[in-house]
């Protein structure tokens, strides 16, 4: 039980962090500069869910696979959540496309970059408190 706090706790932290680079990304014109029409606000839905879900997705912390480099092994567990993102959330649920397309040829490195951010973060907490 312990760890399955942990790993949630550390998903929805990862969650924030890379949810606060988005904005941060979006509030600079980054992803529009390479026409990325992506970029979350502050307020709304895109907040809370995205915490709850990034606590959700932290549960993918605790498949033992890919012992070893800690950048490595964050880089594939982020393409879980990625792509669902591009095969299934922006398809089916938005008006993006599959693979987010419609906001731009680009979206799909967004998605796998801030999907990285999520996974690292969660991947150094875990390593912080000795969780992983």
């Amino acid at each position: 039980m312990r760890k399955l706090l942990m790993v949630y706790a550390a998903g929805s932290l990862g969650a924030l962090v890379a949810f606060l680079v988005a904005w941060f990304a979006g509030q600079n014109g980054i992803p529009q500069a390479f026409g990325v029409r992506l970029a979350p606000t502050l307020a709304g839905i895109w907040s809370y869910s995205g915490l709850v879900w990034g606590g959700l997705w932290g549960l993918v912390f605790m498949i033992p696979i890919l012992r070893g480099s800690l950048f490595l092994r964050s880089f594939f567990l982020a393409l879980i959540p990625a792509g669902v993102f591009l095969f299934f959330y922006f398809p089916y649920h938005t008006h993006g496309g599959l693979f987010g397309l419609n906001w731009g040829t680009l979206t799909p490195l967004f998605v796998i970059v801030y999907c990285w951010v999520w996974s690292l973060v969660t991947a150094l907490t875990l390593r912080f408190a000795r969780a992983y």
